[in-house]
């Protein structure tokens, strides 16, 4: 087992989002991007995965367990937090849901075809979005119409 699926396995097993990943390892002033933390969860022949390194591994659970267990100057219950990121899972999951729809078992009806013989509102004159603009950086410019 290396580092990619441990790190795999406590991101799912503690529901946490990249950016919440990224949170926990700026705990120990650890930077890192969105991007780079998911590049260690892509499949082992995607061309953008990464090696999950020791460094990256270790940062992640000192951070993590300040993340559950606080600081000596301010403790937390770490239950306490775990239950906190379950309800953020789930609220972020109904906020977010996903766009595959069931599929019905009626056949699609030609009732949305746009008719392209009448004048749309794209063929009207349209009012520029930007009147004229005089420059007055440096050299003399005149406005064209």
């Amino acid at each position: 087992m290396n580092n990619n699926e441990i790190f795999k396995k406590l991101r799912v097993a503690l529901q946490l989002r990249d950016d919440q990943i990224v949170e926990i390892m700026q705990l120990v002033d650890f930077r890192m991007s969105k991007g780079e933390v998911g590049n260690f969860f892509r499949n082992d022949d995607h061309p953008k995965y990464m090696e999950c390194g020791d460094q990256v591994l270790r940062n992640f659970l000192n951070g993590l367990v300040i993340h559950l267990r606080g600081t000596k100057d301010n403790p937390k219950n770490p239950t306490e937090v775990l239950k906190k990121n379950q309800a953020e899972a789930k609220s972020f999951s109904k906020s977010n849901p996903k766009t595959d729809k069931p599929k019905s078992d009626k056949p699609k009806t030609g009732s949305f075809k746009k008719n392209f013989n009448s004048k749309s509102s794209s063929t009207q004159k349209k009012e520029p979005v930007v009147q004229n603009v005089k420059f007055k950086n440096g050299k003399n410019k005149t406005n064209k119409n």
